[in-house]
Formats: C-alpha cells, sequence, structure tokens
C-alpha cells in the first residue's frame, strides 16, 4: 500500500493533488505543530496586479505548544467576508467559477472555529470535485509518535504502508536508512508544475488549486498530472 500524507493546509496547491495521486492512502497530518508564516492558514491566489496573500488569522498565544487541530481561528467576521470577496473579484469571469461558487460562498457564512476544521472540509471538497478517489485517514486518529522522519516511519507502519511518498523537500530530513530497515520504501515527488489558462496577463505557477480549478473545471485533474510521475510507475518500485 502506496502512503503519503501533508500538514493541514489552506486552499493548497496543485502540487499536493499530484503527490495524493500517486498514493493509496492520504493522511491528513492534524496532530503537528501549527507553523506560523506556513501555508497552514495561508495561500496565493491570482489577481489583475499580480499574486497575493489569502490568511486566516489564528490566535498565537503558546502557538509553539499548539497542534494543528487545536489552532483556533481568530473570528473577527472580516477575513471570511475578504476571502470571498477576494476570490469573487478574481475568479467571477474564470469559466468555471458559477461551478463551485455556491460550496466556496457557504464556507465564508460558516463560523469556522478551529483551523484544521476549515483546512479538512475544504481538502475533502477539493478531492471529490477534482475526482482524487484515495482512502483517507486522519493522524489524530492514528496514535502517531515521534517527529520529522520517524514520525512519518511510525504512520507507515501503523498504516500498514509498503512505501511512502514524500514532496521533493522531504529528502533533508528522512533517515532513508531506518525505511529501508523495516520494509518500507520511499519516493520522493519531482513535481513539473504545469501551465494552464488563467485569467489576467502571464502565467503565474504555484498558487492555490482554486485558480486551476476555477479555469479548468472538470480538466483540473488531467493538468495536475501532466507530464509527472504517475501511480503506475511508482508502484512498479513496490
Amino acid at each position: 500500500m502506496i502512503l503519503t500524507g501533508h500538514q493541514s493546509s489552506y486552499l493548497p496547491w496543485i502540487g499536493l493533488f499530484h503527490k495524493i495521486v500517486l498514493a493509496d492512502t492520504f493522511c491528513y497530518m492534524d496532530d503537528v505543530q501549527y507553523q506560523v508564516n506556513d501555508y497552514n492558514n495561508r495561500n496565493k491566489i491570482k489577481g489583475p496586479n499580480g499574486p497575493f496573500w489569502l490568511t486566516v488569522p489564528v490566535h498565537r498565544k503558546n502557538h509553539l505548544q499548539t497542534k494543528l487541530k487545536d489552532a483556533r481561528i481568530v473570528n473577527d467576521g472580516s477575513w471570511a467576508t475578504k476571502h470571498w470577496k477576494s476570490l469573487v473579484s478574481c475568479y467571477s469571469k474564470a469559466p468555471y467559477f458559477t461551478r463551485y461558487a455556491d460550496f466556496f460562498k457557504n464556507v465564508y457564512q460558516t463560523d469556522w472555529r478551529y483551523l484544521s476544521d476549515l483546512n479538512e472540509h475544504l481538502m475533502k471538497f477539493f478531492l471529490d470535485s477534482i475526482g482524487i478517489d484515495v482512502k483517507y485517514c486522519k493522524m489524530s486518529e492514528l496514535s502517531i509518535q515521534g517527529s520529522k522522519s520517524d514520525l512519518i516511519l511510525d504512520m507507515c507502519l501503523k498504516t500498514k504502508a509498503t512505501m511512502f511518498v514524500f514532496g521533493a523537500l522531504g529528502s533533508n530530513y528522512v533517515d532513508v536508512d531506518k525505511f529501508k530497515d523495516a520494509g518500507i520504501k520511499v519516493y520522493f515527488q519531482d513535481y513539473t508544475h504545469p501551465q494552464y489558462p488563467q485569467l489576467f496577463d502571464g502565467f503565474v505557477s504555484h498558487l492555490s488549486i482554486v485558480d486551476l480549478l476555477f479555469n479548468c473545471g472538470p480538466k483540473t485533474l488531467d493538468v495536475l498530472v501532466s507530464n509527472n510521475a504517475t501511480y503506475e510507475l511508482i508502484s512498479r518500485k513496490l
């Protein structure tokens, strides 16, 4: 069984979904430390003046001791209104905006308390809308132990995985020998970012998945996997 996982992220970039396509099971990692100024609570979309951040405000007190599943949103009401208005302003003329607009409007009318709950709700919508059929699990329900490389290894053991798909940066911290000794193979994603039709001048890469979804709709999956490794390819390494 091929496993991958990723920290709870707000409106993730398209490379994450390619990583999930390569796996049988995706683990939603909500039981790791909340990272300030990371992608846990923010991502970029494209406007007429270029890319800009959409950031969900999170209480930062004691953040070094805060797990992602416990990170609380600062609910002053303004962030959700701003994010919805930004999506409308930037994408209302995109070919497939109206196809998904009601879902996002409802998201930003909901009173979210925890960041992880918001991110998980969005993640499940993206997986379903894109058409990615993968078994789903949550780290907080698996009693995973350890940190960094050891944490991923324990995740593999708890789920009986025979391979784990890391992002490209995983090679910076993974102890490959430990995985080999445990009989678990590793694969490091090397993602080639595709180009696709966007609104406004020029092409901007590494944006939120919403940019691709609003512009390409049902073709989203074909676009994000184009010219990249496939499940069939890496499964031959098992």
